[in-house]
């Protein structure tokens, strides 16, 4: 038997729990499982629990968008709190405040690819060394997605363990009552907020002719 005649997953048994394929659920039953699915209202922590997902559409060409996300220094103009971006003495590392925190350092590295145009950020409150806070990134053409020309931005964040107990106290500035996880039931919101912020920025620049990259970036 050449390998394009063997069947998909035959490692599996047909009835492994969580597995829904039409060969083993045709769509007359499975339709009821996806209605079931379906709901008018839905609770906060099933939507936005675990991740958190926002998208925005942007009308700005998806090159100059990445390369503006790519710039670790772009997050103090579109982020709502992070402000006053340093090096942090290592090769990539920045140090800024997040005002979310009063006067809380916060630590950023950059990772972007270009040929994904994916950009994540990978943060953390207080200390450099363990940056568990990672903000996932992805700009797509939106003639592909959409037809239309400019970008389509996506953003995930996972909720990490560290979000509900700050696994570094000791680094912690004394008088800081809030942690970043405290935030989170309103990361959803934020988060879409600051996206705004990036499609106000990105639009602007790129209709009246000014680089969406400012050069002080780079400098």
């Amino acid at each position: 038997m050449t390998a394009h005649e063997i069947a998909p997953l035959p490692d599996l048994p047909a009835d492994l729990p969580g597995l829904v394929r039409i060969e083993t659920s045709d769509r007359h039953a499975t339709t009821p499982i996806i209605m079931d699915m379906l709901r008018s209202v839905y609770p906060h922590d099933q939507v936005f629990g675990k991740y958190c997902t926002v998208q925005e559409y942007i009308d700005c060409p998806p090159d100059e968008v990445f390369r503006y996300l790519s710039h670790t220094r772009s997050l103090e103009e579109w982020t709502y709190s992070l402000r006053g971006f340093t090096p942090a003495g290592e090769p990539g590392l920045w140090l800024a405040y997040d005002r979310l925190g009063d006067t809380t350092e916060i630590y950023t590295r950059t990772v972007a690819h270009p040929a994904a145009m994916t950009v994540d950020y990978h943060c953390a409150w207080d200390q450099g060394k363990h940056l568990w806070m990672v903000y996932l990134m992805r700009v797509v053409d939106a003639r592909t997605v959409l037809d239309v020309d400019g970008s389509v931005v996506l953003w995930t964040n996972c909720r990490h363990p560290f979000y509900d107990e700050n696994p570094y106290p000791e680094t912690a500035p004394a008088d800081r009552v809030p942690w970043v996880g405290d935030f989170w039931e309103m990361f959803a919101a934020g988060h879409q907020l600051e996206m705004s912020n990036l499609k106000a920025i990105c639009e602007y620049r790129w209709a009246n002719d000014l680089p969406v990259t400012p050069t002080w970036m780079s400098e």
